[in-house]
């Protein structure tokens, strides 16, 4: 009998016979096509997934797309991503602000009404779960050469101790010369303060009171009402209010040292909110009291949370003028004074002192701010830290603190030079602040030069790395599809899975409680290496599947029941049937994370007691806040193979 090939051979054949005749009329297309089809299917293998971990998308619903500027994972399991008005000037113009809250586990998506541009705000855990943001956008930049008006910041001075004055949008300015400008924004201007000095004469006897009257003094951005060098202006001059008179009219005016049609940068607003993760919506709390843009907020050991830097309501950096919220009294204080760039990490360490690592997101002179140090609080002293590599290139760099947390190990990676450089390192830097002189010590080296990559704390006690570009967001086609793994055990990268969405500028990660990592994000100048195609925001989610996951299947330890929060004494016990095979317990700070810079998450060792029984565990916690700041964590446990539980939501009580 005649042999007769099969159809599945003969679809095979055809096809081998289809790549033949390709790769004889174009034989570097048959090679690439072959090697993506052989490399789709290496990276399917489920043993190269137990190695290096695996990649899939989320399918997003049209009406939730976002331009992801910020991802805060809350107490509920969900996901904020605020867009504010995204970059986008159109949305800016027409006051469409967007939220949405991901359920990562029913791949839900809900829109969540956004009172104000949350664009480029600061954000905070607060102890009982709500989320912190203060700050975003007035008003968006307008570069070199777009400037039709003059402008710049005008300061306007109230000489009445009587009452406080408030000036509308849109009030005008008058030049002695009889040039008009305009407001942007509302200014209220506080009434001034009145002193009275007494003295004596030398017989003793009081001499009659002198009353003195300091004017109080705010600052709104001005624009001129016309086109045309007549706004021009680099001299100091004193402004009248159009459209006051009498007393008011000699008490409120303006003063300007400088208007011109420079580039004229982001503006900041004063808005803080509480995100309610239970009622899923904002709730208004009291202004801070500068305005705000790219300020980076940072959890204290009581509590409290610091506001630091960001452009201002005229678009300068805030000069120093710190502030600390109380979510007791949902109320801002003065905090100590310290000049930082944008965005600067800072992290609570151990005693209370936060660590700057120089990491920032811009914005500011390169010689002023970048050095990293630390800085006492309550003395308001900066020691600086010395040893750090590429000093020069700290901008869009990564920062963490490594786990554990009571290592007191914080670590820098990549990032580049100051404003649109080209420049990027591929150094990491590694500072032990439990030695008697903490200085910066070399890592292992990035595989390239990276700007914005996104470093992600694990369960096991690794570090996972991804995404980031060479060039300034991502320019010349230059995103980094690779990702890595850091050991800080035995201080060593180890490659993990290609991610398939290249993330740069405006791009997030992090740690879910199924031991996920989920990216949003990233927003390039240009889609293309020849730099002719303008860039578009990368709305798609990709979610990373750790080998720990591939290599547990179903079979992951499992915490039973349990306190949603620790005792006093800062412990907890749970029933589960895998006592014996618990071998380390982390507690996790959920991220709250936005260009680069996440300074909430960190990963705390408990101490570990298995129950007589073998069916209960019980964790330990540091009593230091210091070590462990109030709020919502999630707890880990680990076998010895460093396969995690899904993490159980617990609560760490405020002293």
């Amino acid at each position: 009998m005649a042999y007769r090939p099969s159809k599945k051979f003969k679809k095979t054949l055809l096809g081998s016979g289809a790549v033949l005749v390709l790769a004889a009329l174009n034989a570097p297309a048959a090679v690439s096509f072959a090697s993506e089809k052989y490399h789709a299917y290496k990276i399917a293998q489920p043993g190269y997934k137990k190695k290096y971990g695996s990649w899939g998308g989320v399918s997003v619903p049209d009406g939730a797309r976002i331009n992801a500027i910020h991802a805060a994972l809350l107490h509920t399991g969900k996901v904020l991503l605020i867009a504010g008005s995204g970059n986008d000037q159109k949305n800016f113009d027409a006051g469409t602000f967007d939220t949405v809250l991901w359920d990562p586990v029913k791949n839900t998506f809900k829109k969540i009404p956004t009172p104000e541009d949350f664009f480029c705000a600061g954000h905070s855990q607060l102890p009982d779960g709500r989320l912190l943001v203060a700050g975003g956008t007035a008003r968006y930049e307008v570069l070199d050469g777009g400037v039709t008006k003059a402008g710049g910041g005008m300061r306007v001075k109230n000489e009445s101790p009587d009452k406080a004055v408030t000036l509308k949008k849109g009030t005008r300015f008058r030049s002695p010369s009889g040039v008009e400008y305009v407001t942007t924004t509302d200014v209220t201007v506080p009434k001034a303060k009145r002193e009275f000095e007494i003295s004596y004469f030398k017989s003793g006897q009081m001499k009659p009171w002198k009353t003195k009257v300091t004017a109080a003094e705010a600052r709104v951005f001005v624009e001129a009402v016309e086109e045309g060098p007549q706004g021009l202006t680099t001299e100091a001059a004193q402004y009248e209010v159009v459209g006051l008179k009498g007393e008011q009219a000699d008490d409120v005016y303006g003063l300007a040292q400088k208007l011109t049609t420079e580039k004229q940068d982001f503006q900041g607003i004063k808005a803080a909110y509480e995100f309610d993760p239970k009622a899923e919506k904002y709730i208004p709390v009291a202004p801070m009291k500068d305005a705000r843009w790219y300020p980076t907020l940072v959890g204290l050991q009581d509590g409290r949370v610091l506001a630091v830097s960001g452009l201002n309501d005229v678009g300068d950096v805030v000069p120093g003028d710190n502030e600390i919220y109380d979510p007791k009294t949902k109320k801002w204080t003065k905090g100590p004074f310290r000049y930082f760039p944008t965005y600067p990490s800072l992290f609570l360490t151990k005693g209370g002192k936060l660590l700057y690592t120089g990491s920032n997101a811009g914005y500011g002179p390169a010689e002023k701010g970048r050095a990293p140090g630390l800085w006492d609080l309550k003395t308001n002293k900066f020691t600086p830290l010395t040893g750090l590599t590429d000093p020069d290139q700290l901008e869009t760099s990564a920062s963490l603190i490594l786990p554990p947390a009571q290592a007191q190990k914080v670590m820098v990676l990549g990032g580049g030079g100051v404003g649109e450089s080209a420049k990027s390192t591929a150094r990491t830097s590694i500072v032990d602040l439990n030695t008697d002189s903490p200085a910066f010590r070399d890592g292992p080296a990035l595989p390239q030069g990276t700007r914005y990559l996104n470093s992600v704390l694990l369960p096991d006690d690794t570090v996972f790395t991804t995404g980031g570009s060479r060039d300034y967001r991502g320019r010349s086609g230059s995103d980094i599809l690779k990702a890595q793994f850091y050991d800080p055990a035995t201080n060593a990268f180890a490659a993990a899975a290609d991610p398939t969405v290249g993330r740069n500028y405006h791009s997030e990660a992090l740690l879910l409680p199924d031991g996920r990592v989920a990216t949003f994000g990233s927003d390039p100048l240009f889609d293309d290496k020849d730099n002719t195609k303008l860039g578009t925001f990368e709305q798609r989610i990709e979610v990373f599947t750790p080998p720990y996951l591939h290599k547990a299947g179903a079979d992951r330890p499992v915490l039973g029941e349990g306190p949603r929060e620790l005792d006093r004494n800062g412990r907890a016990t749970f029933r589960t049937k895998d006592a014996g095979r618990i071998a380390k317990a982390r507690l996790m700070r959920p991220s709250a994370v936005t260009h680069t810079t996440d300074v909430e998450q960190r990963s705390v060792a408990l101490e570990l007691t298995r129950g007589k029984d073998g069916l209960t565990v019980t964790v330990d916690a540091p009593e230091d806040r210091t070590l462990v700041p109030p709020g919502w964590y999630m707890l880990f446990v680990t076998d010895e193979a460093g396969i995690p539980s899904e993490a159980k939501w617990i609560q760490v009580p405020g002293e």
